[in-house]
């Protein structure tokens, strides 16, 4: 009786082992980690903000969270002329850092097409991951060590979902912001490609959302959906941006472009315009159907789409949307590589990489890619700097 037992648990245990062996990689494949030592810092509030808003049509709120848990949480709250340059410093708790910037709540919608013979930088999904974020710019000598822009009149590409998924969403679109500023002085520019997790938090669905940010918002007096709202700065800076570029004969999107996009009779700052008055709406299925709807579906619309890397398209397929944008290749994050890397035959690049989170670890570890164009040609650059010809 006593061997049959020991011969059992011996067999369950193989079994487990093997099992492990066979999930552990399928899991791994799939993007799947393990989180542990967790940060509690990740919870300080003590200084958070700005959270800027407007309060008519010629004053700004700007409000910043002090205190902390122990002893009560309080706001410092000061208003300022709506035409004011309005200065405000930005602080990071993890390692206690801070970085300045001017608010200016004026801004205007990009172009949609560039053409120049300067590099591209670009980088996607990075989930509210400040200093991961902040170190690979250094890094790649986009920034230098005071956070300041030092990569001329290039261009560096954020292709969406910079938002969600962590603790540092306000310091990631506030340096964004910043670092627009300063790359225009130098005659650069900062390219914020909208994904679909900044459209979710537009038009208010905040699952994956860190639960922070609904504290945030009941301690500055405001609701979730305020945040982001038109009426709050960030918001309305939000609502300027683009979801598609065509930069130096590349397509940058953060989701893919759908062949039957070729069926549409719209230009990129057409498609641009139309998204731009959705972002305030959730896609959902009409009863009449109207062709544009293509390009707002969480399943075909160009934040959204997953089909270069889940369905079996054939190369002209790739290519048809190519041509009729006069384009070479078209970049994209949203789906999930191993590493940065081209697909049939050169023409679609993925660059949603697995970043370090700011305030824990993971298991297995990942280290941040971007995308390098220069001279025509296509690099994998990594989290110290280094660079591979695609």
């Amino acid at each position: 009786m006593k061997t049959t037992i020991v011969t059992y648990f011996k067999h369950l245990g193989f079994t487990i082992l093997i099992l492990l062996l066979i999930l552990i990689p399928i899991g791994i494949s799939e993007g799947a980690q393990l989180s542990y030592g967790h940060d509690p810092l990740s919870l300080n509030l003590d200084g958070e903000g700005p959270y800027a808003f407007f309060k008519n049509d010629s004053m700004i709120t700007v409000k910043y969270i002090k205190g902390d848990k122990e002893h009560g949480f309080y706001l410092n709250e000061k208003e300022y002329p709506i035409h004011d340059t309005i200065p405000s410093e930005i602080y990071f708790p993890l390692d206690a850092t801070s970085f300045n910037v001017s608010i200016r709540p004026n801004f205007e919608s990009p172009k949609s097409i560039y053409n120049d013979s300067n590099k591209i930088l670009a980088i996607s999904d990075i989930e509210s991951g400040f200093k991961t974020f902040r170190d690979f710019l250094i890094k790649n000598n986009v920034i230098d060590t005071t956070l300041n822009w030092t990569f001329g009149k290039n261009h560096l590409v954020l292709l969406g979902d910079f938002v969600d998924r962590g603790f540092s969403t306000t310091q990631v679109l506030w340096f964004i912001y910043k670092l627009e500023q300063e790359a225009k002085i130098q005659g650069g520019k900062v390219h914020f490609i909208l994904g679909n997790h900044e459209l979710k938090n537009m038009y208010g669905d905040y699952q994956a959302a860190s639960l922070k940010y609904t504290f945030v918002a009941s301690m500055i007096g405001k609701t979730q959906a305020d945040l982001y709202s038109k009426n709050s700065v960030l918001g309305k800076w939000l609502s300027s941006k683009n979801v598609i570029e065509s930069i130096n004969g590349n397509i940058f999107v953060h989701g893919g472009l759908h062949p039957k996009i070729v069926d549409l009779d719209m230009s990129i700052p057409q498609i641009n315009s139309y998204i731009r008055s959705t972002y305030y709406h959730a896609p959902y299925p009409k009863i009449h159907k109207d062709e544009k709807e293509l390009l707002i579906s969480s399943k075909t619309g160009v934040s959204w789409y997953r089909g270069y890397f889940k369905d079996d398209l054939s190369q002209e397929e790739i290519e048809q949307p190519l041509k009729k944008f006069q384009a070479q290749a078209v970049i994209v994050g949203h789906t999930l590589q191993f590493r940065v890397a081209s697909f049939y035959e050169n023409k679609v690049y993925g660059i949603d990489v697995k970043h370090p989170k700011d305030y824990h670890k993971n298991w297995p570890s990942y280290d941040s890619e971007g995308l390098l164009i220069s001279n025509n040609e296509y690099f994998r650059v990594t989290a110290d700097g280094k660079i591979k010809k695609l």
